[in-house]
């Protein structure tokens, strides 16, 4: 008989969703088991990959159903993430070796990996490395990333919710900031996640309501940051609206490929920084037009804000994991569940099953006619995003603050003799 216990893990930066997506995994892995499917015990491997590689397994079977259903409104990766990759062949020999040890005294024979580009290949290399290994296995990428940039898919769960949050912020912070500018600050910089990508900074367009020709400029490392076009550009803003916001993405580079953190902010020479970018640009307004400048940068806020989840986003993470369950069952492999849209106005969309071949390690790019003059958002782009930041999905809440699932985390018992050092 072929083996059939389940085994999902998160990997990478974790979202506001993600464990919705695991909501979908473990429920319908649960009804195919009640309705006579061919699935047996569903475990989760505590921190990604590497918890594999550890043998250190979790007992989903230990959880109640109401504890599984409240995955839905908690933050984090429930189970654990890591940022791990496995090494290509010859190097990683001793990788899937362990994986197929792993996956044999556990009987695995469904894997669905949740995360983006970097796990899409991960899930490709066990689809396709271990059966040459002796060990067929259905392997299954399960997508996620408030980069928005899975190549193939409309948007991404987890993007949704930290667009909706972003833009809600920038516009809460305008409205403090107009109220102050007359005698205070006049400039406020908040700087979001976007290494590669200016989705979530494009998105913060959406804090300006439509058709307003207001004081908020979008930076985003798909136009190239052009310093005093730029601080032209600020300075119009004051002299016409009193004050201005930028929204500007952690990745904004320079025209010859560099990222302003690696120039310093202006061409000097140095080391990368991971995000850092927000101070930068904000001294750079304060010391040229000699005005008072904050400048906020959400880093993790932006993906752990469940409290702010968008409906739609919350639907697509738990319909993704489902998805994935259901074309494994159908003998599909070696493909992710994606996102298709089918119209804008009303918004509909499906999933449809994609070759991971053609999806990991790429990026999905901002399309250039998403911001006019490379500052402000237009119609195509509000088109797009709007439906995606669409719908309220409040968690519970106790005491004034929102209740998360709490899980027994109950391990599985390891059945191999030796360790494993990644």
């Amino acid at each position: 008989m072929p083996a059939t216990n389940v085994l999902y893990a998160q990997s990478g930066g974790v979202t506001a969703t993600i464990n919705a997506t695991a909501c979908g995994v473990i429920e319908t892995a649960r009804h195919a088991r009640r309705s006579g499917r061919l699935i047996g015990d569903i475990y989760a491997a505590r921190n990604g990959i590497l918890g594999v590689l550890a043998e250190d397994l979790i007992d989903t079977g230990a959880e109640s159903a109401a504890a599984i259903r409240a995955l839905m409104h908690t933050p984090g990766g429930a189970f654990g993430s890591c940022r791990f990759d496995l090494s290509p062949l010859p190097q990683g020999s001793a990788q899937y070796q362990r994986l197929v040890e792993v996956f044999r005294a556990h009987d695995i024979g469904y894997f669905f990996y949740n995360g983006g580009n970097g796990s899409a290949e991960t899930a490709h290399q066990i689809a396709t490395i271990l059966p040459r290994l002796g060990y067929p296995v259905v392997s299954i990428a399960v997508p996620k990333t408030i980069d928005n940039d899975i190549l193939g898919s409309d948007s991404s769960p987890g993007f949704g919710s930290a667009a909706k949050f972003a833009a809600t912020s920038l516009r809460e912070a305008m409205a403090d900031l107009a109220s102050m500018a007359h005698s205070s600050t006049k400039v406020f910089v908040m700087e979001v996640m976007g290494r590669y990508t200016g989705w979530i900074a494009a998105a913060c367009g959406l804090a300006l309501p439509a058709g307003k020709d207001g004081p908020l400029l979008l930076l985003v490392p798909e136009i190239h940051f052009d310093r005093q076009r730029f601080l032209a550009a600020v300075r119009v803003r004051i002299a016409k609206h009193g004050w201005c916001a930028i929204a500007v993405a952690e990745g904004v580079c320079l025209s010859d490929g560099r990222r302003l953190t690696q120039a310093g902010g202006d061409g000097i020479p140095g080391h990368e920084q991971l995000g850092g970018v927000a101070p930068l640009i904000a001294a750079m307004v304060r010391n040229s037009l000699k005005v008072k400048v904050h400048w906020s940068v959400l880093d993790y806020v932006q993906r752990a804000a469940r409290h702010l989840a968008s409906k739609t986003d919350v639907t697509q993470a738990y319909a993704v994991g489902r998805a994935a369950v259901t074309y494994a069952l159908q003998g599909k492999n070696n493909v992710m569940p994606v996102i298709e849209r089918g119209s804008d106005q009303p918004y509909r969309w499906r999933i449809k099953p994609a070759a991971l071949a053609g999806i990991m390690n790429r990026e999905k790019r901002l399309p250039r006619g998403f911001l006019t003059d490379g500052y402000r958002l237009t119609a195509r782009a509000r088109a797009y995003f709007t439906p995606l930041i669409r719908g309220e999905a409040w968690p519970p809440f106790a005491d004034g603050l929102p209740v998360h699932a709490q899980l027994k985390l109950k391990s599985v018992p390891r059945r191999l003799k030796s360790a494993f050092r990644a």
